[in-house]
């Protein structure tokens, strides 16, 4: 069973759009997720743009990787270090903590993550 960052079972992060590594609404991960797709969190014009930016699209739909495109309120699975950059940058959209693998902590505080949390 997978762990949340709080300790607790891993709850869905979405189902509409369908996220996750692996596609099944979880931000599940093992060691062929090579970008730790890890951080469940709630999508804002901002980041979209501030990715968008920095050379990865969250926008455009892309069929071929089963990606329907992302607008403000989604919540996706998103690679712990692209929310660590944005972190960084003032840019991170918020989290949501019962949907965040554990895993999640081998890159960014635990701090960090609950400063931007948001209710499930």
């Amino acid at each position: 069973m997978a762990i949340n960052v709080l300790g607790t079972p891993l709850k869905p992060c979405s189902t509409d759009p369908m996220t996750g590594y692996f596609r099944d609404g979880c931000c599940n991960t093992d060691e062929s997720d090579r970008g730790s797709h890890v951080i469940c969190a709630e999508m804002t014009q901002e980041f979209l743009d501030f990715s968008r930016q920095r050379g990865n699209d969250l926008s455009t739909p892309r069929p071929e990787y089963r990606f329907p495109g992302l607008v403000p309120g989604n919540r996706w699975c998103l690679c712990a270090l692209r929310w660590k950059e944005a972190f960084d940058a003032g840019m991170a959209p918020h989290v949501v903590l019962e949907c965040t693998h554990v895993n999640a902590l081998n890159y960014v505080k635990i701090e960090h993550l609950m400063s931007y949390k948001v209710p499930v």
